[in-house]
């Protein structure tokens, strides 16, 4: 700790010293830019193969998750309790994600979810670390975080819509063979858990969108009366399978 009266340093060493200091999370760093390089080399596949980087990809992820869940519950135990604590972890969810997908044929939108997490959260950690460097330091880079952080309400509503929509899109897997059969089973299992999350209500707040949409879509006079109470049948019936009972609580939090 410097004196009241010395001057805060900045520069490379500054990094050195807090790279030294905080090791679990420069490495969350180095790995979410290595996922969002994979990205970009599966999208635009100029170099190497793009198979192997949706892969690595989910790895990058897998990776991230799991020291993330070593910093939030350091001390693991076998107890219901730590079950219970484990699961409410949104880093718990994400590691399910990747081990989900890394047994089924690749998907280009699997990897949304996870490229937008890497970028919001290598963003949120760049700028720290930009601040090191200096209070003026690479101003292009503060501009793209200033970007990506003023858009992250967006961002993370989008990610919420993407898991809600590949729940169907799973399904469509299995049957074209491309999914294992406890797939869908598996995924429900996690978009519950997104829906339960105590961290990130957008899930939660993207079902209640989409009914109030999709119902409102039924209610029109424009729409016949069979189409309208199939829809609001399949509605109904989705709104029965929300865990209910583990939401509720966030609401006093």
């Amino acid at each position: 700790m410097a004196d009241s009266g010395t001057q805060p340093q900045y520069g490379f060493e500054a990094l050195r010293r807090h790279a030294i200091a905080h090791k679990l999370d420069m490495s969350m760093w180095v790995i979410r830019a290595l996922a969002l390089i994979f990205t970009f080399a599966y999208f635009i596949p100029i170099i190497g193969n793009p198979y192997n980087a949706y892969y690595r990809i989910l790895l990058a992820n897998a990776a991230v998750s799991a020291l993330r869940l070593h910093q939030r519950l350091p001390n693991p135990s076998i107890s219901k309790e730590f079950v219970i604590k484990l699961f409410a972890e949104d880093s718990c969810h994400y590691l399910l994600y990747s081990l989900i997908f890394l047994y089924v044929t690749p998907v280009s939108l699997v990897l949304l979810p996870v490229f937008l997490f890497c970028l919001v959260h290598f963003a949120s950690s760049s700028l720290a670390l930009l601040d090191l460097l200096g209070p003026n330091s690479w101003w292009g880079a503060r501009i793209f975080i200033s970007l990506v952080e003023f858009q992250t309400g967006n961002i993370l509503r989008l990610i919420a819509f993407t898991e809600i929509f590949l729940m169907p899109f799973v399904i469509i897997l299995l049957f074209m063979g491309r999914a294992g059969l406890f797939t869908p089973l598996i995924y429900f299992h996690f978009l519950t858990l997104r829906y339960s999350s105590r961290r990130n209500p957008h899930t939660r707040s993207m079902f209640r969108e989409l009914r109030n949409g999709t119902e409102k879509f039924a209610n029109s006079p424009s729409v016949p009366a069979v189409i309208r109470n199939v829809v609001l049948s399949a509605v109904e019936v989705i709104a029965k399978l929300a865990p209910q009972q583990q939401a509720e609580p966030q609401r006093s939090e």
